[in-house]
């Protein structure tokens, strides 16, 4: 490993996605949704669909996953929606979280439109915890 270079954590993306899935449940998110898209494209394995009640509380819940998967050296490829607060998008390559304004859910419904996704449950599955199981940098 190159001097100074950042150690990424070695989470499989479901763990990496239950995570991030748990981390918006800390900022109350609603309707939490968690989409095995594996099988139906290229570009991601899972899905995270939440809602906030505000666009304050979309921007709370995408800062809150963001700084707490930052300080674990989960950094996010890309981020997009933030300012406005009505659909924030957070990239963390084989894991997409989408984080919508409440009302704006149902108008885009991603979960109609990948309809053929398998629906991981939260329930049962094993959480990383970030002080134990993530490498931390």
């Amino acid at each position: 490993m190159k001097k100074g270079a950042v150690k990424e954590p070695q989470l499989s993306a479901l763990q990496k996605a239950v995570l991030c899935a748990r981390e918006a449940e800390e900022r109350k998110a609603l309707n939490i949704v968690l989409l095995d898209v594996s099988q139906l494209t290229s570009f991601a394995d899972y899905f995270v669909i939440c809602s906030g009640k505000s666009s304050r509380q979309v921007q709370g819940i995408a800062d809150h996953l963001e700084g707490r998967l930052r300080e674990a050296g989960i950094r996010p490829l890309g981020m997009e929606g933030l300012k406005e607060g009505h659909w924030v998008l957070l990239d963390y390559g084989e894991v997409i979280v989408h984080i919508f304004y409440d009302p704006i859910r149902g108008f885009y419904d991603l979960e109609s439109l990948w309809a053929d996704a398998r629906t991981v449950h939260l329930e049962g599955q094993e959480t990383p915890r970030l002080d134990r199981d993530v490498v931390k940098p």
